[in-house]
């Protein structure tokens, strides 16, 4: 029989219990501080929210979609001419509630396909003055007839990006 020696009993003691302290419970992590609540410069809108885009008076009722890129609004009488040499787009928006309209004639940015269940559908872009919130500024708007929709109006990430955090339990927020 062979004798172990004591500093071969230490050594196999201490693999054992290295081996035994990794498989132990970790040691009770301290208590971490509740985040502080964040702040954001961002208003905090709702699902749906007005939208005015000048001369009009009343403002327009939109769809807040942060799953569409871009932006749209109810057109009708959508009529391409030429002026200067350049495309444009004469189209009336009326209010549903007021009954107030207004003929905008707007240079053709671009045209944009929208893509819905089973067709695509070529749109006009403009770009539109709107005052949303406290904030008045330019954004692509693409022309559709949305009479068959609830609100004549969507809003996209285009308009939202770096302007608003949606909670979708709200509405009306920006009266």
């Amino acid at each position: 029989m062979k004798f172990i020696t004591r500093s071969a009993t230490l050594f196999y003691l201490s693999i054992i219990l290295t081996a035994c302290q990794s498989q132990s419970v970790p040691p009770i992590v301290p208590a971490v501080e509740a985040p502080r609540s964040v702040t954001h410069r961002m208003n905090i809108i709702g699902e749906v929210e007005p939208i005015y885009f000048p001369p009009l008076k009343a403002p327009i009722a939109a769809r807040i979609d942060t799953g569409a890129e871009q932006s749209s609004i109810d057109a009708d009488n959508i009529k391409y001419f030429e002026r200067d040499g350049e495309k444009w787009v004469s189209f009336d928006v009326i209010n549903r509630e007021t009954k107030e309209k207004y003929t905008f004639k707007k240079k053709l940015v671009r045209h944009t396909n929208i893509k819905r269940i089973h067709v695509t559908e070529k749109r006009p872009v403009v770009e539109m003055n709107v005052k949303f919130g406290n904030e008045t500024f330019k954004a692509d708007f693409s022309l559709a007839q949305r009479d068959k929709f609830e609100y004549q109006a969507l809003v996209g990430r285009n308009i939202l990006t770096g302007r608003a955090i949606v909670d979708t339990s709200l509405s009306n927020t920006l009266r």
